[in-house]
């Protein structure tokens, strides 16, 4: 997982609640337990038609949105079911920060094992923010300093320390278990000496 430090972005935003994790990623893409490759398939009812031909006017397939790293959106984004896929295919499409009122636990949590920081803020902040992404104008989220910054305002989230850490030093759940390897070869070791038998 790579290290999360600043992201500065024109942000895209989707004016939608109860976005959940079939619509950000359907289920006919789930075959699949590769994190790449899903990013094309991102949104895709929203995207394309049943023949699959692009469906125009959709913010992530126009520019300057095809590049946004910042996704604004309605609450209780992520909600539905807890496939992990779903912040596989944001993250695979590029998208590094989602700003919401709310997130589903389960997705908020998967969010932060694969590099992806959720905001939670309040619909007052959301609608100054949105204005950023209807002007085309870059805001920028700083995790040290648990700080948006957009325009000359700027504001704090709150955020666990330990998912702030993973972040910083990404760490995924497999990076945090090989950090503990020296006392899991101990443990083998004593073990095998004491009970060899198992």
């Amino acid at each position: 997982m790579e290290k999360f430090s600043k992201i500065k972005s024109i942000p895209a935003y989707i004016p939608l609640m109860n976005i959940d994790t079939d619509k950000i990623i359907p289920k006919q893409f789930l075959k699949t337990i590769k994190r790449s490759g899903l990013g094309k398939s991102l949104f895709y009812e929203m995207r394309f038609d049943e023949k699959g031909n692009p469906i125009k006017g959709f913010i992530l397939d126009n520019e300057p949105f095809k590049s946004s790293k910042i996704l604004i959106t309605g609450k209780n984004f992520g909600c539905g079911s807890s496939r992990e896929h779903a912040p596989w295919a944001l993250l695979d499409f590029g998208i590094k920060v989602i700003i919401s009122e709310s997130f589903a636990d389960i997705f908020y949590n998967n969010c932060f094992k694969n590099g992806i920081l959720p905001v939670i803020v309040s619909e007052d902040i959301v609608n100054e923010l949105k204005e950023y992404s209807s002007r085309k104008e870059s805001i920028e989220v700083k995790l040290q300093e648990q700080e948006v910054v957009y325009g000359n305002k700027s504001f704090k989230f709150k955020l666990d320390s330990f998912k702030k850490k993973c972040l910083l030093e990404g760490l995924d759940d497999i990076a945090l278990s090989l950090k503990k390897v020296e006392n899991i070869n101990n443990f083998e070791s004593k073990m095998s000496q004491s009970k060899p038998w198992l």
